[in-house]
């Protein structure tokens, strides 16, 4: 539950100055307890992942701490909060944004080598005029950590936009992200209340004051993209008799079907809103805490992509139900380019053809390397029926699977091995082996000489 503004401001606020104090003062000491826990683990040269954590969370707390001190004298000079919604001070807020981000990010691309490569429309003479001649409503994919910071940091620094968020309540227990969001126009919404027609009112009104450098940030998942959610929100399609929908979104396993109401409800309120899709790929392995700490590794690549839909071209005529269509045809079409983009991890299973009926028998598998495959789809492995992307197999593939302490094991009707007839390569990552693994894949997958009915890989 979160806690009132009061206890935010007088709590959280100044408890955040008072740990940044506490990592700077004992940085050296804490610097050296890191590099001798990453020679214990045998961290390899150069990489130091432990270290290179403790000085981005320095920076970020010292970014923190500095922003929250900004706002406290904007909020002095404004007359104690009298005049904090005059554009002057709007402007203020925002460009503290920009230098906050703009740091974050800085510290982040030089601290772990990331990448960040964004594929926009090319910039002919009409793009370029109607960069800043419009406002647009960005509907944007929500997987990883940071995906907003990054999505807000471009349209701050890069296209000169102010940007409005709709945002999870929770993000309010960032004390830096509390202050600030809630002096700009912002909408957040409560997780026990997301239903509520209040909040739709809400992002209308938004759209309706945006102006010609305005941006209103939509994630229509509702969240970042988990295993568990994705097949909720799939469950929650079929409840709502919209079996047609859940089709659909079972054949998009890299996000999560999009909700309509809080999207088509702000195209709807600016009709000279031009629309943007943004599609990424990079940040969605990192799930949990756990996640960020094994996967985060140096010099990674997160690319992104953005598809402009001019206004006259946004079908805010037609009906609601077209309407819907044409939001899940985008989402559909942002699911095959994260299955293009997204790299390729993992081992190659090559099954010989088989109908279904035949799952009776033993197969043969051989394992075989990744590099002469080029870009093909994935499947992440983390519990639960998920389906394999498109890419070797040029379609969707429905395979049960199921992940224990050690390995996989293939599931079907009463324990037989389920494939679909004329499957013949499956690709798969396993994240979890038991010992003496195949010499191909050591200390990456389990044996795959025979596999037995029911068995585990």
């Amino acid at each position: 539950m979160l806690p009132p503004r009061l206890v935010r401001r007088l709590v959280l606020a100044p408890l955040v100055i008072v740990v940044a104090v506490a990592v700077a003062a004992l940085s050296p000491l804490l610097a050296l307890l890191t590099v001798a826990f990453g020679l214990l683990g045998r961290a390899r040269p150069g990489r130091m992942r432990g270290l290179r954590l403790l000085y981005f969370a320095l920076i970020w707390l010292a970014a923190e701490t500095a922003s929250l001190l900004a706002c406290l004298g904007l909020w002095v000079a404004s007359g104690f909060g009298g005049r904090l919604r005059t554009e002057p001070y709007q402007a203020r807020h925002y460009a503290i944004m920009r230098w906050y981000l703009d740091l974050v990010y800085r510290t982040a691309t030089g601290t772990f080598g990331m990448q960040v490569t964004v594929e926009e429309p090319e910039r002919t003479a009409a793009e370029q005029s109607s960069r800043l001649a419009r406002p647009v409503i960005v509907l944007s994919r929500h997987a990883g950590p940071g995906d907003s910071f990054l999505l807000v940091r471009q349209l701050l620094s890069v296209y000169q936009r102010r940007p409005r968020v709709v945002m999870k309540a929770a993000m309010q227990l960032d004390p830096g992200v509390d202050v600030v969001a809630n002096r700009v126009p912002n909408v957040f919404i409560q997780r026990r209340r997301v239903g509520q027609r209040v909040f739709v009112e809400q992002i209308e009104r938004l759209a309706r004051g945006l102006d010609h450098d305005g941006a209103l940030v939509i994630f229509p998942e509702g969240g970042n993209w988990t295993p568990g959610r994705w097949q909720r929100g799939i469950r929650r399609l079929e409840r709502q008799g919209r079996r047609d929908l859940a089709d659909r979104a079972r054949d998009m396993p890299n996000v999560l079907p999009p909700r309509a109401g809080g999207a088509l409800s702000a195209i709807a309120a600016c009709p000279a809103a031009d629309v943007i899709f943004v599609a990424h790929a990079g940040l969605d392995r990192l799930v949990s805490v756990g996640d960020i700490w094994r996967n985060l590794t140096v010099n990674q690549v997160i690319r992104a992509k953005w598809w402009r839909v001019p206004a006259p071209e946004v079908p805010r005529s037609a009906p609601h139900e077209a309407q819907v269509q044409w939001l899940y045809s985008w989402w559909e079409r942002i699911d095959r380019w994260i299955s293009d983009n997204r790299r390729l991890r993992g081992a190659v299973l090559w099954l010989d053809a088989l109908l279904a009926e035949q799952t009776a028998k033993a197969l043969d598998l051989a394992a075989q390397p990744l590099e002469p495959l080029g870009q093909g789809g994935e499947i992440q492995l983390r519990g639960g029926p998920l389906l394999l992307p498109g890419g070797l197999l040029a379609q969707q593939v429905p395979f049960p699977v199921a992940q224990r302490r050690r390995g996989l094991v293939v599931l079907g009707p009463r324990g037989r091995v389920l494939l679909a007839p004329g499957l013949r390569y499956l690709l798969v990552e396993i994240t979890h082996v038991r010992p003496g693994a195949h010499a191909l894949l050591d200390g990456r997958q389990a044996r795959v000489h025979r596999l037995e009915p029911g068995d585990g890989l």
